[in-house]
């Protein structure tokens, strides 16, 4: 480490400063940049917002955002191309980015403006490599949105390798052509990934279609018992009483194994309110993600059901891998967005649920149809899984990628 005297705790990047090459010095954040406090007074700039991957883009291409109130608009700070904005919010999510456009972003952002010994492009590499954002996560004091704030004199001792400026101009330029190809084949392999979820459903809508011609109500077939909002008691401790929301409902069957817990008194208030499902009962989420359906599996411990969820429970005949199939298929997913409401945060009234149109065929039927679908979709599900993996190793590469290149780990000049 150079003769820089660094005030504060800096775990998470101080150990890969000490390693850097010689000829880097190290700087602190308050000796690289300006922070700037020019306002858009004259209400002449573009909105901008900046997204967590580190683009700073117009507001109009964030969809569903709510537009500013007026009088705000001018509190507004102006951005130039190459200047650094900061999220201070949300910097632990990589809400930081250096803007390739002008414009006028948050009054809740800051903005910042290289004196001239770092180059932009080297900038946001380095700002966005992993080691730093798991610095910014240390800054913070929790998780909640205020806590997660990363205050400006932490910001300002963050400490930065200040590498030659043409060799910044050299990693960067190795960075944007290596980062760019592995983003190539993330985006091709997330579009095969829609392309196996569309076949997917197809066969599964054709499968269900087939089944028979006749519809009926899905209050005809199960009881839908609305788990409406309740103020979550969560804890995280040795008393082990598992909840079920949207996470927990991502797949076939309902998993517990990431779920939150409440206390004792808590679970106990929310099975006697109804929502204590029983294997072959179906959780259907009616919020956020409409239209997720898991089955109640007979091996899963006794849980409890939280908010955003409606309890299915069966009240004929009908097997409970058919009716999920069928709530999934797209006859059914046409009826949910016919029947949502709501702009920003889009959900499905109980009383549409219950009004769901779903195809009722002879209970042995519906066991032939449902095991012939699991087949033919474990099939797709694993070339999903297996390209999801692929796509996770893929970023893994990249970060590591970046880190070395940022902090001296790697010659990029003998990397080609």
């Amino acid at each position: 480490m150079s003769s820089l005297t660094l005030i504060g705790t800096h775990h998470a990047v101080s150990e890969l400063l000490e390693y850097r090459p010689d000829s880097w010095d190290v700087v602190r954040f308050k000796g690289l940049f300006d922070r700037l406090d020019r306002r858009n007074v004259d209400l002449a700039h573009e909105m901008l917002s900046l997204r967590s991957t580190g683009e700073v883009v117009s507001r109009a291409e964030m969809g569903g955002r709510q537009e500013p109130d007026e009088a705000s608009l001018p509190k507004y700070l102006v951005a130039e191309i190459d200047d650094l904005v900061v999220n201070p919010m949300w910097l632990i999510g990589g809400g930081i980015g250096v803007s390739r456009r002008s414009g006028a972003v948050s009054p809740d952002y800051r903005v910042f403006r290289s004196r001239g010994a770092l180059l932009p492009r080297f900038v946001h590499h380095l700002l966005r490599s992993q080691p730093y954002l798991d610095q910014y996560r240390l800054y913070t004091r929790a998780q909640t949105t205020f806590d997660r704030r990363v205050q400006q004199p932490d910001l300002d001792n963050l400490p930065l390798p200040v590498p030659p400026l043409e060799e910044q101009r050299v990693i960067a330029d190795y960075l944007d052509r290596e980062t760019a190809r592995i983003d190539t084949l993330i985006e091709e392999q997330q579009r095969l990934i829609e392309m196996l979820r569309d076949r997917r459903a197809a066969v599964i809508s054709h499968a269900v279609l087939d089944a028979t011609s006749v519809r009926t109500q899905l209050r005809r077939v199960v009881d839908v018992i609305d788990c409406a909002h309740v103020t979550a008691e969560f804890v995280d401790d040795d008393h082990r009483y598992p909840v079920a929301s949207i996470r927990e409902c991502q797949g076939a069957t309902v998993d517990l194994s990431g779920c939150n817990y409440t206390t004792a008194e808590f679970f106990d208030h929310l099975r006697d309110s109804g929502r204590a499902p029983r294997p072959g009962d179906l959780l259907f989420i009616r919020n956020v993600s409409v239209g997720l359906v898991s089955v109640v599996a007979p091996d899963l411990p006794e849980f409890a059901v939280g908010q955003e969820t409606v309890l299915l429970r069966r009240s004929t005949d009908i097997d409970p891998s058919f009716l999920r199939y069928a709530l999934i298929g797209a006859e059914v997913r046409h009826a949910i967005e016919s029947a949502m409401i709501g702009s920003t945060f889009r959900r499905i009234n109980v009383s549409a649920i219950r009004a769901l149109p779903v195809p009722s065929p002879s209970l042995d039927k519906q066991r032939r149809i449902a095991v012939q679908l699991d087949e033919r979709t474990a099939k797709i599900d694993t070339l999903i899984e297996e390209t999801e993996r692929f796509i996770e190793l893929s970023r893994k590469r990249r970060s590591a990628l970046i880190t070395a290149a940022v902090t001296g780990q790697i010659d990029v000049r003998e990397a080609g």
